[in-house]
C-alpha cells in the first residue's frame, strides 16, 4: 500500500512545482472536498431523506440555498485562494516539505491531533471574541444569516472572519513545518469535519460522538448533548408506555 501511495506522490512532484502543489493543488482539494461533502445536505433538505436525524424542522428555500453558493464561490476565489497564494512563502520557511519519503503514519497522526487540539483551542476563544457586541454585529452575524444550518454555511462568513477561521486551521502546521501530504490530510480532516458541525443532521455514526476532541468547540457541545440524550430517554419511554 504505501509503494502506491509513493508512486502517486512521485508523480505528482515531477510533474509539478511545489508553488503548484502547495498553493493550487490544495485550493482544488480544498474546493472538491468541500462542495463534494456539503451539496447533498441541500438535496437532503428538499427531498425530506434523513429527517429523523434532522435537527430543525424547517427548511430553507432554493434561493437561500443558491445564494450560499454563489457568495461562497466569491469568497473562496477572492479570499482563501490569495491566503493560499501568500501563505506559500510563510510555510516553506517553517518547514515545509513536498519530496520523498513520505512521513510516517506514527508522525501524521500525532501531528494531526496536535493540529486538531490547538485549532479548537485557538477556534474557541476566537469565536468567543467574534461574539462580542461589535464584532458579532459588523462581523460574525454574516455566519448566523442562516439559522437553519445546512452543510455548506460552514464556510459562509465575512470576509473578516474567514482570514481567522484559515489562521486557526494553519496555525498548528505553521508551527510544526509537515509534509505537504499531511497539511492535505490535515485539511482534508477539517472541512469534513465543519460540514457536518454544520451539515442541520445530528447522527449516530457522527465521529463527534466517539471523538471529543471531533467537532468540538472546546467541548461546548456539552449541554446540546446532554439535552439530545433526555429528549431521546423521554421519547423511548413515551413509546414503552403506549
Amino acid at each position: 500500500m504505501a509503494s502506491i501511495f509513493e508512486t502517486a506522490w512521485t508523480y505528482l512532484i515531477t510533474h509539478f512545482s511545489d508553488f503548484q502543489l502547495a498553493c493550487l493543488g490544495s485550493f482544488f482539494l480544498h474546493e472538491s472536498v468541500f462542495f463534494f461533502s456539503g451539496l447533498p445536505f441541500i438535496y437532503f433538505e428538499r427531498a425530506g431523506w434523513l429527517s429523523k436525524y434532522k435537527i430543525q424542522t424547517k427548511n430553507n428555500s432554493p434561493a437561500a440555498q443558491e445564494k450560499c453558493i454563489m457568495r461562497l464561490v466569491l469568497y473562496h476565489l477572492c479570499v482563501n485562494l490569495p491566503v493560499m497564494i501568500l501563505s506559500y512563502p510563510v510555510f516553506r520557511s517553517m518547514g515545509m516539505k513536498s519530496s520523498l519519503p513520505l512521513p510516517s503514519w506514527t508522525v501524521i497522526s500525532t501531528q494531526l491531533l496536535f493540529y486538531f487540539i490547538l485549532e479548537d483551542f485557538v477556534f474557541y476563544w476566537g469565536h468567543r471574541i467574534l461574539h462580542t457586541k461589535w464584532l458579532y454585529k459588523h462581523v460574525h452575524s454574516v455566519h448566523h444569516e442562516y439559522a437553519t444550518p445546512f452543510g455548506l454555511t460552514s464556510e459562509y462568513a465575512h470576509p473578516a472572519e474567514i482570514l481567522f477561521l484559515g489562521f486557526a486551521t494553519i496555525v498548528g502546521p505553521a508551527i510544526t513545518g509537515p509534509h505537504l501530504i499531511t497539511l492535505w490530510l490535515w485539511m482534508v480532516l477539517r472541512v469534513l469535519e465543519t460540514v457536518e458541525a454544520h451539515c442541520g443532521y445530528h447522527f449516530p455514526w457522527s465521529l463527534s460522538n466517539f471523538l471529543p476532541f471531533y467537532g468540538g468547540i472546546f467541548g461546548t457541545d456539552k449541554g446540546y448533548r446532554k439535552l439530545k440524550a433526555l429528549k431521546s430517554d423521554g421519547h423511548e419511554a413515551e413509546v414503552k408506555q403506549t
